[in-house]
């Protein structure tokens, strides 16, 4: 997505040889009618796949998952990193760590929310190292449903994450796939 690559080059903020700041657009605060048209480029890829439920982790993730399921004309669940009381029954667990935050989490989601015919696609806002979305797969497992596939807004190709998962069989749709950045610049495959 050519419009997200541009956003990213003027507004990113590469931190290290492994961190890419975008609060501008996607972490902190957010463009809507930018995240819409992400949301609407996710949904078209995954269009013909029979999509029931949209599947994120909080928070970031919800906004562009948000934006998918709305095309899609499906519910967005998200996978809540602290229980609360609110949060009734049994529950699918995944543990997660977090490389930006340096600590796990274990994530959760309720069971009535994802059942066996329902067929799963994961949105994120990044895929690195792939913690997250090892997580919310091995959700989709536990609910017994189809993974259609994960759709991502910037995928950190140089942190293996995306390989690793696309080895399993998975499939990972990324709207902007960055082979390398550091002080020098980002670079785009």
């Amino acid at each position: 997505m050519q419009e997200l690559k541009d956003r990213i080059l003027s507004e990113g903020v590469v931190i290290g040889d492994s961190a890419l700041k975008v609060d501008s657009f996607l972490n902190h605060q957010l463009d809507p009618a930018f995240t819409m048209r992400m949301g609407q480029e996710l949904a078209a890829c995954f269009a013909d796949a029979g999509i029931t439920k949209v599947l994120t982790v909080e928070a970031s993730g919800i906004a562009v998952a948000l934006a998918t399921a709305l095309p899609l004309g499906v519910p967005v669940v998200f996978a809540k990193k602290r229980k609360a009381i609110t949060q009734d029954g049994e529950t699918y667990t995944a543990e997660v760590f977090s490389f930006t935050r340096k600590e796990s989490v274990q994530i959760s989601v309720t069971r009535r929310f994802l059942a066996e015919r329902d067929v799963v696609l994961i949105v994120d806002d990044f895929l690195a190292h792939g913690e997250a979305l090892k997580g919310l797969v091995s959700i989709v497992a536990q609910a017994g449903a189809r993974l259609a596939g994960a759709g991502i807004v910037i995928e950190k190709c140089f942190q293996g994450g995306g390989v690793a998962l696309r080895s399993q069989g998975i499939r990972i749709e990324s709207l902007a796939a960055i082979e390398s950045m550091g002080y020098e610049g980002i670079r785009f495959l």
